[in-house]
């Protein structure tokens, strides 16, 4: 079964506006998701003024006739609370409701996500939409799952964030005491005596104290998760069968904990836009969809959106190449998605999102887009076998041998402290290193280091890029993962701090020296532009380090300038274990050569012979055993080894038509943007 309710087939469709057309076109469409093969609709995202029209007056005709004609077409509903998009009604009579920007400036009305999530008037009147759908259709047969809000993400401040915000520092400090330790408020004057002295931090003369903003961070995604809370206990209570979600927007938005929102959901679901076309674009999906999986813990997830043939990147519109759709599709479900959906079904016909990308576009069905969709929901409806999870509660729907460290403490920490350079992007160095493992044909989870370290003792190489923060705790499980036998590659700058901003006295990255067997006596920024040479050929640029030798030994040291001589690269045995540290930000072919020596040191080939370089294989574990995808996102013919039974997708989507092809068990020839799934075979005693 899939991660819904009721459903054995991989999930194909999108979110569905009905309320935005006549009731004539609901009938065409019906029809022509029959054409696609879609099988599951998301409504009622942004549709709060047509359920409530007046507050406390709900027109549910609408959605009730919408609901009973997806379920007379076997089409399942994923309802949505509206409560990202609250309507003019609520805003008049709430404006204390309405969000606040850093600077003070009260937003009005006029666009989705208009309301402060620590509004009292907000969050009652959130609850009492989901408890009026919960009542209405929390037993309905055709509602296959709860999708709560929309890409939870709203910031705001003013007086109701200034209450709640002291409220959790209360919670989190205890006294004033702990907080202005913490806040190392004595810097510039900043000790508070009061505890309603304290406001979210907004703009000010100058730089504002790091620590306040980063608890300012982890408040916020608090109180974004306490919103979620609030709406599944009502829905749970109403609807006990009906598993719930939310949308994480990815890769790029981190107002929430998404390993915390990933514990509460009945299953994790994502919107991912490729930035890229190409290989790149490729790429870009690999790292969401296993961002997705990791946040799942393993478990299958959901591809809640995605561009169907068109993504708005800034300043332009990125058309997909043919055939694009379909295989970013598939990586998604290859990745452990249990479906593809897309925003949206049908283009509108105005509204800010107009040139939004659909499944039915504005030239409608006789076009390029709408016959891909066909195809992909042919596609699909042959691979009703990875639905099936793995057996095991805490089995694994992917299992690689290589994670990233991935926290999003460090990532709140590189935004509020002020730094040497403002060169580091948490983002920027994970997906650069997860790219990297995707070229080299190697699958990646991502991984949080205070989880329990012996969860670490699944992956044999760990990737931990410029973690500006690292805790005790972090700094010792990965220090005993090393000495179990792990590989881990620590990028610069990593570890120079605690959990309260504090740099960690007698050298930076000091809570990975001891494990990483240097110190670093101090940083050396460079200039923009200006790059130093490593030995061996490399470069480094934007940040170079002086580091002491404390045990380690050296792979290569920067080759001039003040540096000339000294480490660029170290390697420590430690236990069992090695641990890598690279000092410099690096030029691409070095980097890759870090990379590359440090998966051959731990042992780790890339997903079949052949993969990398563009050409994605990836084992998806399932109740009926391993299903292997290979997909060529290259503009040429590519070989992979293979072994395995080819899944028939040429068949209809009944899975009737066709069978499966014979065993192959070697070489296979992928023409440019061709992919296989097959059953794996047994490899051979």
């Amino acid at each position: 079964m899939s991660v819904v309710r009721g459903v054995d087939r991989v999930l194909f469709g999108g979110d569905y506006n009905p309320e935005q057309w006549p009731e004539h076109v609901w009938h065409d469409d019906a029809r022509l998701m029959a054409i696609a093969g879609v099988n599951t609709v998301t409504l009622g995202v942004f549709s709060w003024s047509s359920i409530e029209p007046r507050e406390g007056e709900y027109d549910f005709g609408w959605l009730d006739r919408v609901i009973d004609l997806m379920h007379a077409h076997g089409i399942g509903v994923v309802l949505a609370t509206p409560t990202a998009s609250p309507p003019p009604w609520f805003t008049k009579a709430h404006p204390e409701a309405l969000n606040r920007t850093a600077d003070g400036v009260q937003l009005v009305h006029g666009s989705r996500d208009v309301y402060d999530p620590s509004a009292d008037a907000y969050r009652a009147a959130a609850r009492r939409v989901a408890t009026a759908l919960g009542e209405r259709y929390g037993r309905h047969e055709a509602v296959v799952a709860w999708h709560v809000h929309n890409e939870y993400g709203s910031v705001s401040y003013g007086p109701a964030t200034d209450r709640r915000f002291r409220e959790w520092l209360r919670a989190r400090y205890g006294d004033l005491g702990r907080l202005n330790e913490a806040w190392w408020s004595a810097f510039w004057s900043q000790r508070y005596a009061e505890w309603d002295e304290i406001l979210a931090p907004q703009a000010t003369q100058y730089l504002p104290n790091p620590t306040q903003m980063l608890d300012f961070r982890r408040f916020s995604a608090e109180v974004l998760l306490e919103c979620y809370r609030e709406q599944a206990e009502i829905l749970r209570a109403l609807s006990p069968d009906v598993p719930l979600t939310t949308n994480f927007m990815l890769p790029t938005w981190l107002h929430f904990d998404h390993w915390d929102f990933g514990a509460e959901v009945d299953f994790v679901s994502i919107d991912h836009y490729s930035d890229s076309p190409g290989v790149e674009g490729a790429a870009h999906a690999a790292f969401g969809a296993d961002q997705a999986r990791s946040f799942a813990r393993g478990r299958p997830w959901l591809l809640m959106e995605q561009g169907a043939n068109v993504t708005q990147v800034p300043g332009r519109m990125l058309v997909k190449e043919p055939g694009e759709v379909i295989r970013t599709s598939l990586q998604h479900v290859a990745r452990g998605s249990d479906g593809a959906l897309f925003f949206q079904w049908r283009a509108p016909l105005a509204g800010a999102e107009v040139f939004h990308s659909s499944m039915v576009p504005h030239s409608g069905p006789d076009s390029r887009a709408f016959r891909e969709m066909t195809e992909l929901g042919r596609v699909l409806g042959r691979l009703t076998d990875v639905v099936a999870p793995p057996e095991g509660s805490d089995a694994r729907v992917v299992t690689p041998r290589v994670a990233i460290a991935w926290e999003p403490d460090s990532w709140w920490a590189l935004e509020s402290a002020s730094l040497p350079s403002d060169h580091f992007s948490l983002l920027a160095s994970v997906r650069r290193a997860h790219r990297e493992l995707w070229f080299a044909g190697v699958s990646a989870d991502l991984v949080r280091l205070d989880d329990d370290p012996a969860a670490l003792d699944a992956y044999d190489l760990l990737l931990v890029p410029s973690q500006l923060l690292a805790t005790d705790e972090q700094a010792a499980g990965l220090d005993a993962w090393v000495r179990r036998g792990g590989h881990a590659v620590v990028w610069c700058f990593s570890g120079t701090v605690d959990a309260d901003l504090h740099v960690r006295p007698g050298g930076y990255s000091g809570a990975f020296a001891e494990t990483l067997g240097i110190r670093v006596e101090e940083p050396h920024p460079l200039p923009k532009g200006v790059a130093i040479a490593i030995e061996g050929g490399g470069s480094a640029h934007d940040w170079t380090e002086h580091v002491e030798l404390r045990g380690a030994s050296v792979v290569t040291r920067y080759a001039e300038g003040v540096l000339s001589g000294e480490p660029a690269i170290t390697e420590n045995r430690r236990g069992d274990g090695v641990a890598t540290y690279v000092s410099a930000e690096l030029d691409d072919a070095t980097f890759t050569t870090v990379v590359t020596s440090a998966l051959a040191a731990a042992g780790v080939r890339a997903e079949a012979p052949g993969a990398g370089g563009g050409v994605e294989v990836v084992r998806r574990h399932a109740g009926s055993g391993v299903v292997v995808a290979a997909i060529n996102h290259t503009a040429e013919t590519r070989t992979v080894t293979l072994r395995g039974t080819p899944i028939d997708l040429e068949g209809g989507a009944d899975g009737a038509d066709g069978a499966d092809g014979p065993v192959v068990d070697g070489p296979v020839d992928l023409a440019p943007g061709a992919f296989v799934f097959l059953h794996e075979a047994p490899s051979p005693a």
